[in-house]
């Protein structure tokens, strides 16, 4: 039943997708890479927020395996072949939509984890006794610090351009929790654990589709 605060009924508001726990990490995250980016390197702020970064990390680790659907690194974690597969359907300009991670975006889940520990690991690395004033890994960190700043630049381009292309505002997405359900077919699920896709724009609303 339709009511006069929703018009459209229950689908307008979307589906839910992010569980708040994704989203905090998500946002923390970020404000916290943008904070390290900006304050001065070798402060007890950075030194304190970078221990944040890996608390964050650690908690985003552990929810990947006991959090809800879309968060489990099951249900996005696909094998190379498919990240490629949905890489070149991007550059064809015909993605599928997931409403969870896509391939793409589930292994830059993955590289910013892995970038963050290693940057946030070497930066502890810095603080020890054995390792204190040592050039090399004063390098390393500044390397992977510069690497995952990087990923994070891949990351926003990745989110603009499928936003682009599907049409959908994944920023707000990432705010709310919840994304269009997109009445455009059925539904399917990726064979391989990737979340829930929607065949290509365009296709016949009954015929099952593959991906890759």
């Amino acid at each position: 039943m339709r009511t006069g605060t929703d018009p459209l009924g229950p689908r307008a508001a979307g589906v839910r997708v992010w569980d708040p726990a994704v989203r905090l990490f998500h946002w923390s995250l970020a404000g916290a890479i943008a904070w390290e980016m900006l304050a001065e390197a070798g402060t007890d702020i950075h030194e304190v927020v970078g221990y944040l970064v890996l608390v964050l990390v650690t908690f985003r680790i552990g929810w990947g395996f006991v959090g809800p659907r879309h968060a489990r690194f099951a249900d996005f974690v696909v094998r190379p072949a498919r990240v490629l597969a949905y890489l070149k359907d991007i550059l064809g300009g015909h993605p599928r939509r997931y409403l969870g991670h896509n391939p793409a975006g589930g292994a830059m889940v993955l590289a910013l984890l892995a970038a963050a520990t290693a940057t946030g690991l070497s930066g502890w690395a810095m603080t020890t006794d054995a390792l204190w004033g040592v050039e090399w890994i004063e390098e390393l960190h500044e390397t992977l610090a510069n690497g995952t700043l990087l990923l994070v630049a891949l990351h926003v381009g990745g989110v603009m351009l499928a936003g682009f292309q599907h049409r959908e505002n994944l920023v707000r997405s990432m705010v709310t929790g919840r994304k269009s359900p997109k009445r455009q077919g059925p539904r399917l699920r990726h064979p391989a654990g990737a979340g829930t896709i929607e065949p290509p724009a365009g296709s016949a609303p009954g015929r099952s589709h593959r991906d890759g």
